[in-house]
């Protein structure tokens, strides 16, 4: 071959793109947050997810308010959402300066928090998040209220639209509305149980505070242990151990679940994935038990069953994105501070240590559930062991696991928040999804079949399966959530009777031995649409996915008479082209949700345990009978 001939074939198909002085551009800040809502808010999402970027939106406007509390400055907000669509707050603090609101909304790098003096121990410290608001929504306004002045904003996509002052008798304060922009958070809502579990963690943080959702009253009079009463789904083995000191409160107990759960705050704001705070936490509580008891003890089995509530308030703290769900500072002020650690340390060692020397009754309890936990793990530790083994040799080669390049990668930060695993069943399904997915952040498990119903076995059964064994390697949670390898853990199962059976069983095994799994908000149901309805509109289809009943009567109306409608039966009726609508941005997921009144561990005895005679009738009483069957039934049941 000539060389001009291999020049000729290494040439760009297409014309070079030009690249001028036309293509250098300058965003203003707004247009920048417009353009790039995930580096300001995290994920979009249409509110059906606790971390959807509403609830940021929500977080954000509600953050300022809360810091006003904190300086000492009003103690009433007033959150009111109109149709789950629009949001006003108002609170009662010193309101923003009146010559400074335009900038205080609108321009990025500016807010009254840099100025430590007039914001002690805030969260929102970067001066972005109301300005994200503003820029993000549809219709945005501020109201001002300072010393019988009112100054009014309205802005409309972040743009300044109007600007008034008048006088007014109303108390001084803030007032922020907004409605977000459904242009970028496609056939959003707001979902009250999210919202008031917010609103709820603003008042166990803030002793006085008054939150009213709706015309509901939210407040808190124990704090931390009130969460803990609250927020947990099994019976505490001991009354809850609440302790305080200076910027600086827990709350523990025990319960006879496995594993450990953690509420972690710092200035008044949620860390849902920890941080350095928690890790302190979580190795001076252990730590201090240990020490006490005079044995042996290994941490994990020191924690087992903990449920724990730590708070902090620091100085100017550095998180490790824009959302605030992780602390990464290691000082408790950027100069003159001291470690998180040590600080923690100190704390947790003289108090936990104090109240267990007073409380003997009480330490007795913690060490008895250590010792026990201690029994259950030796019991099962040959057989752990070669579980482990097994599980090691087919890392490279494991047949359930269809891993993404996420973790072939070992790669971290937004890739692996956006990291998760389908579990489904069967070589038709998992190959459908295995061919749709995006292979750099989406991983498939396959089951080979029903997984056993574990209700009432010990761990152990964990480890002897080889099935479950396996996932829990692949996700990596034998020693806890610190090293769980994708943020969402997907059951994907067909939409019939035994996709619901093995949708029970994965959840029954996920309650039994990792139920923080659930409790953190990583488990959830892939929806997957029950019927396509299309119909030739000249050469091409129009297709409408639907998921159930009501969608599909719409689909009909919309398409007119005489669609073709096709009812999937199962995940690997769905073609890998179609599949790739369902588990890409607009797919469909059900958070699974524990909640104290839930009593999970009762769920589970009366419809996964031996109580087959119970179950029986109350299927018997709660049977739809058509009319023309009626009489064969009863006949039969006689019989």
């Amino acid at each position: 071959m000539t060389t001009d001939r291999m020049e000729e074939l290494i040439q760009p198909t297409q014309p070079a793109v030009s690249y001028d002085e036309e293509n250098i551009k300058t965003l203003e800040g707004v247009e920048h947050i417009r353009m790039r809502p995930g580096m300001y808010i995290g994920k979009l999402g249409d509110g059906s997810h606790p971390e959807d970027g509403i609830y940021v939106l929500l977080k954000e406007v509600i953050d300022n308010s809360i810091d006003e509390f904190r300086m000492n400055a009003g103690k009433r907000i007033e959150v009111t959402i109109d149709e789950h669509l629009r949001v006003s707050v108002r609170d009662y603090g010193r309101g923003i300066p009146q010559g400074k609101l335009i900038e205080a909304v609108s321009v990025l790098n500016t807010g009254g928090k840099y100025d430590s003096k007039a914001f002690h121990k805030s969260v929102g410290l970067n001066g972005v998040g109301v300005k994200a608001v503003n820029a993000l929504s549809l219709r945005f306004e501020a109201c001002s209220f300072r010393e019988g002045r009112k100054r009014h904003v309205f802005f409309a996509c972040g743009k300044l639209q109007d600007d008034t002052t008048e006088e007014t008798d109303e108390e001084n304060g803030t007032y922020i509305f907004f409605e977000p922009d459904n242009s970028l958070f496609k056939n959003y809502a707001f979902r009250d149980e999210y919202v008031e579990n917010m609103l709820r963690n603003y008042t166990y943080l803030n002793n006085g505070l008054v939150i009213v959702y709706n015309g509901r009253r939210i407040a808190s009079r124990n704090g931390l242990s009130d969460l803990l009463t609250d927020r947990m789904s099994a019976t505490a083995l001991y009354e809850i151990v609440h302790l305080k000191g200076e910027d600086i409160e827990i709350a523990f107990t025990h319960t006879d679940e496995h594993g450990e759960m953690y509420y972690s705050f710092v200035n008044g704001q949620h860390t849902i994935q920890g941080g350095t705070h928690q890790a302190a936490f979580k190795k001076h509580i252990a730590e201090t038990i240990k020490t006490f008891s005079g044995k042996g003890f290994e941490y994990n089995d020191i924690r087992n069953g903990l449920v724990a509530a730590v708070a902090v308030n620091i100085e100017e703290p550095m998180f490790e994105s824009q959302t605030k769900i992780k602390l990464g500072s290691l000082t408790t002020a950027p100069e003159g501070g001291v470690s998180i650690d040590k600080f923690i340390g100190d704390f947790v060692h003289e108090q936990v240590d104090n109240f267990l020397h007073r409380n003997p009754e009480v330490a007795e309890v913690i060490l008895q559930k250590a010792t026990s936990s201690e029994r259950e793990r030796k019991a099962m530790a040959g057989v752990a062991k070669l579980a482990r083994e097994r599980n090691k040799k087919a890392t490279l080669h494991n047949p359930k696991l269809r891993d993404c390049h996420v973790h072939l990668n070992d790669a971290k930060g937004d890739l692996k928040e956006a990291s998760s695993i389908f579990i489904t069943e069967g070589l038709s399904a998992s190959g459908s999804i295995t061919k749709s997915r995006n292979v750099d952040t989406q991983a498939v498990f396959s089951l080979r079949g029903k997984p056993l119903n574990c209700f009432g076995l010990t761990k152990e059964i964990v480890y002897k399966n080889e099935e479950f064994s396996l996932l829990q390697s692949a996700l990596n949670i034998e020693d806890g959530l610190d090293g769980l390898r994708y943020n969402k853990v997907i059951i994907a199962t067909d939409a019939d009777v035994d996709g619901m059976h093995i949708r029970l069983l994965m959840l029954t095994f996920f309650l039994q031995f990792f139920p923080e799994l659930i409790k953190t908000g990583h488990v959830y149901i892939l929806q997957t649409p029950l019927f396509r309805v299309r119909k030739k509109k000249g050469r091409e289809y129009v297709t409408r996915y639907c998921y159930n009943d009501d969608e599909r009567t719409s689909a009909i109306r919309e398409l007119g008479p005489d669609p073709e409608i096709t009812r999937f039966k199962g995940l690997g009726e769905i073609s890998p082209d179609e599949f790739k609508y369902f588990i890409g941005e607009e797919m469909r997921l059900e958070p699974v949700d524990i909640h104290h009144h839930d009593k999970p561990n009762d769920l589970m005895q009366y419809y996964m345990g031996a109580n087959t005679a119970e179950r029986q009738q109350f299927i018997i009483d709660n049977l739809v009978i058509e009319e023309d069957h009626k009489e064969d039934f009863e006949l039969e049941e006689r019989v």
